[in-house]
């Protein structure tokens, strides 16, 4: 009877320390890219300073601008948002993480955000900047000893699923798109394919080199994955890091099954994998402020009876969680 009694108040103090979140600390900044151009990325962090509400682009969240870390190593998480998105895409799963005391990185992929979409079709750039995001933030963010280089994760959703499987060792065959397009001329990523008339021979001449691994980071969350079906288990028997999988039920966007399953199915480590029931495509974004329902409202449409708000605290919670377990 000690010994069950002892155990339970373990139990007790590490659900109530689990419980005390930290406040959210966040920085906007410019980063150097090479020969390309810079790039714009979002940083959330725990805080012991005190938060306020502020906007962040059309949503505004509760964060405190540029106060100090929380003291400690923190694992980090780096995020790449969806084709047409910004490195705002996500941000309240990135508070949430940064809540759980995560340094959580996003990036606006350049020229394919919502203001850009000039090279969305040439999604093989994409880890390219994943990768840099990672060293920036390891080797010259100014607060960089807050972060833990041994615990790095990567979330990803839609185009930025597809990039976080290519991080973690994914290697696509894009010859696979144009047989795909003409099976399904109507499909969204079908209309990206369309902007370029010449991808077919771009395609061809892409060398295995494009597709940029990073073999820092160690785990991956995976929402409705772009182009899942170009990978194939061939492309992705590399990919041997813990996955989290998401696939909405009625994704009208990436519809079942040449996506999210075509990926679970040829990953040769099961997956921890979600079905949202009844959920949508951009139902993985964060809950729309009205400001952005006027904006873009095609993004802020669920399905009737389903409570984007409500999935977001289980989604993050589940992120989190999935975190917490696999970057110990």
């Amino acid at each position: 009877m000690k010994l069950a009694a002892l155990f339970a108040f373990v139990m007790l103090i590490c659900v109530a320390g689990r419980a005390e979140a930290m406040n959210v600390g966040f920085e906007a900044l410019t980063i150097a890219n090479g020969a390309e151009k810079p790039l714009q990325i979002g940083i959330w962090y725990p805080t012991e300073a005190s938060a306020k509400a502020q906007p962040l682009g059309l949503f505004t969240q509760t964060v405190a601008a540029g106060a100090a870390p929380a003291a400690g190593s923190h694992p980090l998480i780096v995020m790449s948002h969806g084709a047409g998105g910004s490195y705002e895409g996500h941000y309240d799963t990135a508070g949430a993480l940064a809540e759980a005391g995560f340094v959580v990185a996003a990036v606006s992929h350049t020229g394919d955000t919502y203001d850009d979409q000039s090279q969305a079709a040439r999604i093989w750039t994409r880890s390219n900047h994943i990768y840099r995001l990672v060293d920036y933030m390891l080797a010259e963010w100014p607060r960089r000893a807050s972060v833990d280089v041994q615990r790095v994760g990567m979330f990803g959703f839609s185009a930025g699923g597809f990039t976080t499987l290519v991080i973690a060792g994914g290697a696509p065959d894009l010859r696979r798109v144009p047989p795909h397009c003409v099976a399904h001329p109507d499909y969204f990523d079908c209309g990206v394919v369309k902007t370029v008339p010449d991808l077919a021979s771009l395609i061809a001449s892409l060398p295995p080199s494009v597709w940029v691994h990073d073999p820092r980071v160690k785990a991956g969350v995976v929402a409705a994955p772009a182009l899942g079906f170009t990978f194939g288990r061939e492309g992705l028997k590399d990919v041997r890091i813990p996955i989290q999988l998401w696939r909405a039920e009625d994704d009208h966007i990436l519809p079942n099954p040449d996506y999210a399953e075509a990926v679970r199915a040829n990953l040769p480590r099961p997956p921890e994998f979600h079905l949202v029931k009844n959920g949508d495509h951009f139902d993985f974004l964060a809950p729309c402020s009205d400001a952005l329902r006027q904006a873009a409202p095609d993004i802020c449409v669920s399905r009737a009876g389903f409570d984007r708000v409500a999935f977001h605290r289980t989604f993050n919670r589940e992120v989190v969680g999935f975190f917490e377990r696999t970057l110990k």
